[in-house]
């Protein structure tokens, strides 16, 4: 069996909805075995017997439900007219947005626009496609017969969608159709179909919420600017004309994140067993995360004061800037971030969150000549660099214990 060629090239229509936008594609099964994975279950090529072999952790009722997917797929009159939904640019080894496979054209999915409509590139066989819906649709191919790999399936991409947000769109799905197992909920995605109180909140919840409120709250220097996935340049149009730029919402989850939780997905693992539930629970896992302990204490209103003082900072000295535009980039957010995550440690320990310290700490950054070309590179590589620039400039004594 010939594996799909890479990169591959298929035409896309766009869809604009509230949540998000999303590209409808038609994809062949064999093509979908190779690039998408489940948290529960992924197809490896089999090369002895030409097919697919599926590993995971399934149930006995999911295997008998896979079965008769199989069976059905063998007829004559097979047919799927509704889409598999997937979340690209994830990764498969915690399930999160990827700054990584976003930097990396090799890996990256990606929408490009020609004359005659969109083009969804799939750069290579890497698994980055999460199944948000349609798992055993997809995986009953595998028990099929091989002709029937080349079945073209509907499929919905979302670019770069958060994983609470994959989350919510299962929920949502499932519930609407049919009643869902909470178990199999907290399996896939690590959430409850059900809005949970605070204090259950998982460390990649609270950075959603925390995102939410950066992008509503008129004070925060986020205000208006965070949209999910924007990829397209078209897309980081404004209603708000007093707006001239926009963030995704995964550039700016992953810098929170990162501030509370080196393993988000051990967290939330813990926190989905009987005796988690609470935060408190995960405060036996060694994590040297900045913002660990105000997380465990339910401290959400520090950490969002420290971000949004920070940023309200980083605005003075480096948003108002003409010749340093792409600091609003994902690049330069994510170095801010990665700036932000250095001097935590010291911000908790001397309890100096406020607007005016952090002017203070960046004031000598203002200086740092940040127009040269190496910088605006978006990709590891000019965020690291924009990284070491600003951190040279800052005192050495916000560093201690970093």
């Amino acid at each position: 069996m010939k594996k799909s060629i890479f990169p591959l090239k298929v035409r896309a229509i766009k869809v604009e909805q509230d949540l998000s936008t999303f590209y409808a594609v038609s994809l062949s099964a064999k093509t979908l075995l190779e690039v998408a994975y489940s948290d529960v279950m992924k197809a490896e090529v089999d090369f002895e017997s030409g097919g697919y072999q599926l590993s995971g952790t399934q149930r006995q009722v999911q295997e008998k439900r896979l079965r008769e997917i199989s069976r059905y797929i063998n007829r004559d009159d097979a047919a799927f007219p509704n889409s598999i939904i997937l979340a690209a640019n994830i990764n498969e080894s915690d399930g999160f947005f990827s700054s990584f496979i976003n930097d990396s054209e090799e890996v990256s999915w990606r929408i490009e626009e020609d004359a005659h409509g969109f083009l969804l590139i799939i750069p290579s066989p890497e698994k980055v496609a999460s199944i948000i819906d349609g798992q055993h649709r997809l995986f009953g191919f595998v028990g099929a017969e091989k002709n029937k790999l080349e079945m073209e399936l509907l499929c919905s991409v979302y670019l770069d969608l958060p994983k609470p947000y994959q989350a919510q769109l299962f929920a949502t799905i499932n519930s609407n159709q049919k009643k869902v197992d909470k178990s199999l909920t907290y399996e896939l995605f690590g959430y409850n179909i059900h809005d949970e109180p605070p204090e259950s909140w998982s460390p990649d919840k609270l950075a959603v919420f925390l995102t939410r409120k950066l992008n509503v709250e008129k004070d925060s220097p986020f205000h208006k600017k965070i949209k999910l996935a924007p990829r397209d340049a078209k897309e980081l149009l404004l209603n708000d004309e007093s707006c001239t730029w926009m963030i995704s919402t995964s550039a700016v989850v992953e810098g929170v994140l990162r501030l509370i939780s080196s393993n988000p997905r051990v967290d939330s693992n813990i926190m989905s067993t009987p005796i988690g539930k609470e935060r408190r629970s995960v405060s036996e896992r060694s994590d040297k995360s900045p913002f660990r302990e105000l997380y465990i204490d339910g401290s959400d209103i520090l950490i969002y004061s420290a971000v949004k003082n920070f940023f309200l900072a980083c605005e003075k000295i480096f948003w108002k800037k003409p010749e340093a535009t792409y600091m609003t980039k994902t690049v330069g957010v994510q170095a801010l971030f990665d700036v932000l995550r250095e001097i935590s440690s010291y911000c908790v320990r001397e309890k100096k969150l406020s607007e005016q310290f952090f002017l203070d700490v960046l004031s000598s950054a203002g200086n740092v000549s940040l127009s040269d070309e190496e910088f605006r590179q978006a990709s590891g590589a000019g965020r690291v660099k924009i990284k070491r620039e600003i951190l040279k400039s800052i005192d050495d004594k916000y560093l201690i214990d970093k």
